[in-house]
């Protein structure tokens, strides 16, 4: 969620996020139907279907632009929806988001939702030199105005009659299918426009939400009108003003969370938190030992991509057992010592696995501490959990190392099934960063090479996939799984406090990228042919390879004299697509709109009451 504060006539861009799972677990069973929705998702993109999967790392990488960007940002501890609602108030300023539950939020200036922004149309402001973008600015005063100038205080109520992430009652059916629109209303929407609709008006007629809460107990049986007022009452809490103050994070840097605060959260774990240099990941694992193994495009007929870093996050909970006694006390009961339960894709299906976490040495075992342990301890501790020696990485770059030792340990599972064209097209793909900053170094001697390296650069991005070409899902699931590998690679070295420097994600890997080069690599192009043009690409890319070769099966790097029958296999690879491959997809579903259940309040028959365009 984004917000633009406006301090005379420029703008402060702002963005906050949510972040672990809300712990009273409300949402779980929303969350679970999602993870449901993306596996299906997932599978259709997988045999020529349609949809869209975030990238796993999307989350790493998004926040990279915007620490590169310069843009404050605060990762809140759970949901941050109502954290937003305050602060957009404290400031004056707009919320901008695909959440459409910013429409029931009471905001003073409004909500303008992400589909809205017209990004191309560029319009410069009369008599300035300065320029907008046109958008649509939702106002919760021009929709009650709509309907009968309804109380405002009345539009939790209906969120929450409608059936939100928090609840969804059954039950609320009985009540819905006697609410009717007055004579004359469109339907031509759909129900649930319709509904919506009707439900709006039939709110507008009464005063406040206790009038109005009493009219829909009425519809229910009387065994179950107090459960029921009970659950929409604490529901509807959920749209009011948050306690945590989030300006104090971004005017002094302090973030201070009664939730985490309560739960005896370490605060170094807090405040790594708020700053995004942990993930919700961690929070989940802490507090909740539930984590969910987020479904990528893999090959569904094989194990979930996650198995492969099982043991990484193994040793994540190790480190998170001892956290505070508050924690085991509140919310550990539900499960023996040391076990942790994960939500993962079985098939098609979720299934909740349960998992041992590794017992640590007891330096190791205070959280509260874990920072405070040297640096080397720290390294040894990640290098050891990846099955790396430190000498391997001693001639690989710094912002490599991390990327390479998880490499590492990528190929020496045996749940991977890498071939030698899949690991020089993630190493081709891994030089697109230092190619990218040897073209744009202002140093002299980088200047005499640039040639050589905008010359790869080039040939490097004209290999990416286009739609046309197929996808081969064996090579798809083995990259997913090195994806995996490094998910969890840079969760451990972010709790241990970063013993190695994060890579930079934004020109690390690509996925067209990786997935056009292990074509080419098996019918037409080498690695030799490639380097050949820049030197200094090719002494990296032979310093990569050979800290990887230690760690690879030896059959992975038989020379191709001594392996006919396989080169004839890999041609046949090349030119005849197996039934593993399948075609690509075209996009007809922005990634925003996947669940907006107050989506209608937003239809273009209401446009002209509801949207101011902003400039």
């Amino acid at each position: 969620m984004a917000m633009l504060s406006s301090t005379g006539f420029a703008l402060t861009p702002t963005w906050s996020s949510d972040g672990g799972c809300d712990i009273s677990d409300k949402k779980l069973t929303t969350l679970k139907e999602r993870a449901k929705e993306k596996i299906q998702v997932a599978h259709s993109l997988s045999i020529g279907g349609g949809g869209f999967v975030c990238p796993l790392l999307i989350r790493e990488v998004f926040i990279q632009v915007l620490i590169k960007l310069q843009v404050c940002f605060v990762q809140c501890f759970s949901e941050a929806d109502q954290d937003i609602m305050t602060l957009a108030n404290h400031w004056n300023c707009p919320v901008l988001s695909s959440d459409s539950d910013f429409c029931i939020f009471d905001l003073k200036i409004g909500f303008c939702p992400l589909n809205s922004f017209q990004w191309r149309n560029m319009n410069m402001i009369k008599g300035t030199q300065n320029y907008y973008i046109p958008a649509k600015c939702f106002s919760l005063d021009a929709l009650c105005h709509y309907f009968r100038n309804m109380n405002k205080a009345l539009l939790p109520l209906f969120a929450v009659l409608c059936g939100n992430d928090h609840i969804n009652l059954p039950m609320m059916e009985r009540f819905l299918s006697q609410v009717r629109l007055p004579p004359g209303a469109a339907i031509s929407k759909g129900r649930r426009h319709h509904r919506v609709l009707g439900l709006l008006n039939w709110l507008s007629h009464f005063a406040n939400p206790t009038e109005a809460l009493d009219n829909v107990l009425k519809y229910l049986p009387k065994k179950d009108q107090e459960n029921v007022k009970e659950l929409l009452c604490c529901s509807m809490e959920e749209y009011h003003p948050s306690q945590v103050k989030l300006q104090d994070f971004f005017q002094y840097g302090t973030y201070v969370c009664p939730e985490a605060l309560n739960l005896g959260v370490p605060e170094w774990v807090r405040m790594a938190l708020s700053k995004g240099q942990l993930a919700p990941f961690i929070s989940d694992a802490l507090v909740l030992r539930r984590t969910f193994l987020h479904t990528q495009v893999e090959n569904m007929q094989q194990p979930n991509a996650h198995r492969i870093s099982l043991p990484i996050r193994q040793i994540i909970y190790g480190l998170l057992l001892n956290a505070s006694s508050h924690l085991e006390s509140m919310f550990w009961n539900s499960l023996p010592p040391q076990i942790f339960s994960e939500v993962e894709r079985i098939n098609k299906n979720i299934k909740t696995s349960i998992v041992d976490a590794v017992q640590l040495p007891k330096d190791h075992s205070d959280l509260s501490k874990l920072n405070e342990l040297s640096l080397a301890r720290r390294q040894t501790l990640l290098l050891e959990t990846l099955k790396v020696k430190q000498t391997i990485l001693d001639p690989v770059p710094a912002l490599l190392k991390l990327p390479i030792a998880v490499s590492c340990y990528w190929l020496q599972s045996t749940e991977a099934k890498a071939k030698l064209h899949h690991l020089q097209a993630l190493l081709l793909g891994m030089l697109m960063g230092p190619l990218h900053a040897m073209i744009n170094s202002p140093d002299e001697e980088c200047l005499q090479r640039e040639d050589g390296a905008t010359v790869l650069y080039k040939e490097l991005q004209k290999m990416k996939t286009r739609p046309g070409p197929r996808l081969d899902l064996d090579t798809a699931h083995v990259f997913c799984q090195w994806q995996c590998c490094l998910q969890m690679g840079i969760y451990l070295n972010q709790l241990l406090s970063t013993p190695l420097p994060e890579p930079d994600l934004t020109r690390l890997y690509s996925g067209s990228l990786v997935h056009g080069l292990c074509q080419q690599l098996l019918t037409s192009t080498s690695v030799e042919s490639l380097l050949r043009m820049c030197p200094e690409a090719k002494q990296l890319y032979e310093h990569l390879f050979n800290a990887m070769r230690s760690s690879a099966p030896a059959e992975l790097f038989l020379p191709k004299g001594k392996s006919n029958s396989k080169k004839k296999k890999q041609k046949k690879q090349g030119t005849n697509w197996s039934k593993n491959r399948v075609g690509s997809i075209s996009n007809t579903r922005c990634w925003y709109e996947g669940s907006n259940r107050f989506g209608p309040l937003m239809v273009e028959n209401l446009e002209e009451h509801e949207a101011s365009e902003l400039e």
